[in-house]
């Protein structure tokens, strides 16, 4: 959805003088885009294996290999998120543990309707009904003491793998592995679950080859990281150095067809060329497949998908997945029209300003869905927006969603300082984040939330600014250097995508396209015409249509349509302004 002009500023990344060690092979642009996200020199664009950090650098992942081994012939159960983080994870583990020669290795994800989000008391207790030995956290339970407390209580070992960030107390755990823990030493926070899991995998699958224990048909650790790569890009956490070999290596593995069945399924009910695939193949078009499971019914169903070892069980899952997507889209245009609405009346009660924080609500609202909602509506306002919908009668559950420089838990956190009994629980990331609190304190909530928002960017936070790396020549404008880009990744957070500005001229007649989608053609600064633009979702229904005309400037990526068995440059438009 194209931005308020008014509140969206262009700042282009400062480029270092000297780019020249990152090597004359490369396209001239590509070296100014490397150089603008800090890389230095030509070997930070290896992202060979070896390139990993150390296995054994992770605190606790060596600890809880120990954990495993001794209940290697027990019952092991594997507790995960409903999100794709959580799927992946929660297949990596079970596939790992069986692949080890596990005896008994099973998974229970909590059905977010009736459970929410964790390890908590009541998930204990359905855990308990199969007797497992081990519960193994997987993308969840640093946060959940009083489910660690239960299983602890009832004689069950737990192993907690996590990356959220934890709170100032931690779960009385057999094993807590989780980067963000204080004192874990590991160089990088920016792990997903997944990325946890498979640490902790490798760390268990180390211990026992050393010991003789290891079977013959164990696959190696790097036959799971098609599942990292998976989970990494979906969960939308930094690609560090460390994130973005882990996610190059799994990007290899699912190109050349060595990847799970469930993978191959889900990309071809998206129609996704597998030989070509891209991270933001995985961010935009398999992950939302995957995670409609958890947002609508079980994500039992995800799991199971990415577990079987039988293509054509795999592709029946797969179009199951794909048609609770297709609902899921249904739902949330719906919602996001009443989002919108709601946002035109605040922005009309607010004198024509926008609050700091937004908070929406709506009684009819489906809570598998409002963090998208939250989403898709801070990305118009570019300001933190938290959406909640009636987890019961009495109380609500909500999904924030913040902007750059406005970490959310920590505003959350400061919220629950200062407002005591406000809040029942909360927990997430910088950029997203989830919470429930009683219907009757949504009024006092977002007043609250506003007021810590509005201290968070007063800090220096520029939210409604967007990031480009500057201008193209029109020689530079073209398919070669497009298809680098696209070979140049993986691009995702904390290592964007290109993003170029200029100006343009709007030549013929503009198209709009399913009622949200403008194409069109543009010429260049001196004049070269033919340029052909796309510009998704910038279209709203509710208002009057405004058609682009004349000059104007475009915030874009250079991207590619295949049609017809030919591939064209096409600019994929993220920002309309005027000139």
């Amino acid at each position: 959805m194209t931005n308020p002009v008014a509140l969206l500023k262009i700042m282009r990344r400062p480029v270092p003088a000297d780019d020249a060690a990152l090597g004359a092979d490369l396209h001239p642009v590509l070296r100014r885009v490397y150089a603008a996200r800090g890389l230095r020199s030509h070997a930070e664009l290896n992202l060979a294996l070896e390139r990993l950090l150390p296995i054994g650098n992770l605190g606790g992942a060596q600890t809880a290999a120990r954990l495993l081994r001794q209940h290697a012939t027990r019952r092991v159960l594997v507790i995960g998120d409903f999100d794709a983080d959580g799927a992946t994870s929660t297949a990596l583990m079970l596939r790992a543990l069986r692949g080890c020669g596990f005896a008994a290795v099973d998974f229970l994800v909590p059905n977010r309707f009736e459970y929410g989000y964790g390890l908590t008391p009541e998930i204990v207790a359905v855990a308990a009904e199969r007797a497992p030995s081990l519960i193994v956290t997987v993308d969840n339970g640093i946060s959940s003491h009083a489910g660690v407390a239960a299983a602890r209580a009832r004689g069950i070992d737990v192993l907690i793998t996590d990356h959220h960030l934890p709170a100032a107390e931690l779960p009385d755990a057999n094993v807590i592995v989780n980067p963000n823990v204080p004192g874990n030493g590991f160089a990088s926070g920016a792990l997903a679950g997944v990325g946890v899991a498979f640490y902790v995998c490798a760390a268990l699958r180390r211990l026992l080859e050393d010991e003789g224990e290891l079977p013959d048909s164990a696959p190696a650790a790097a036959a799971l990281l098609d599942l990292v790569a998976l989970g990494t890009v979906a969960d939308v956490v930094p690609l560090d150095a460390n994130n973005r070999v882990l996610v190059a290596q799994g990007l290899a593995r699912i190109r050349a067809g060595r990847c799970v069945p469930g993978i191959s399924a889900l990309l071809a009910v998206a129609r996704r060329a597998q030989p070509e695939l891209v991270a933001s193949d995985l961010g935009f078009a398999v992950a939302p497949r995957l995670n409609a499971a958890g947002r609508l019914t079980d994500m039992s169903i995800g799991i199971r998908c990415l577990l079987s070892d039988d293509p054509a069980e795999a592709a029946a899952l797969a179009t199951e997945l794909d048609a609770l997507n297709a609902q899921r889209r249904e739902i949330e245009a719906d919602m996001q029209l009443q989002a919108l609405a709601a946002v035109r009346t605040l922005r009309d009660a607010d004198s024509g300003t926008h609050r700091s924080g937004v908070c929406l609500f709506d009684a009819g609202w489906h809570q598998g869905v409002v963090g998208l909602v939250a989403g898709r509506v801070k990305e118009q306002l570019r300001r933190p927006v938290v959406a909640f919908a009636l987890a019961d009668e009495r109380t609500l559950r909500g999904s924030a969603r913040s902007v750059p420089g406005v970490h959310i838990r920590d505003v959350l956190e400061a919220v629950a300082t200062r407002e005591p009994g406000l809040l029942e629980k909360f927990g997430g990331h910088a950029m997203a984040a989830g919470l429930s609190l009683p219907r009757a304190h949504l009024d006092r909530f977002a007043r609250a939330f506003d007021l810590e928002v509005a201290r968070a960017m007063a800090t220096g936070a520029v939210s409604d600014a967007v990031e480009t790396d500057g201008e193209l020549s029109d020689a530079d404008i073209a398919l070669p250097l497009a298809e680098a880009l696209r070979a140049g990744g993986p691009w995702g957070s904390a290592f964007p995508e290109p993003l170029f500005d200029g100006e343009f001229e709007v030549r013929g007649a503009v198209r709009v396209l399913a009622g949200r989608h403008l194409k069109f053609q543009v010429a260049a600064r001196e004049g070269r015409g033919g340029f052909e633009a796309i510009a998704f979702n910038s279209v709203d229904p509710a208002s009057p249509r405004q058609l682009p005309q004349g000059r104007v400037r475009l915030v874009y990526r250079l991207g590619t349509n295949d049609y017809q068995g030919e591939r064209r440059l096409q600019l994929v438009v993220e920002h309309l302004l005027p000139a």
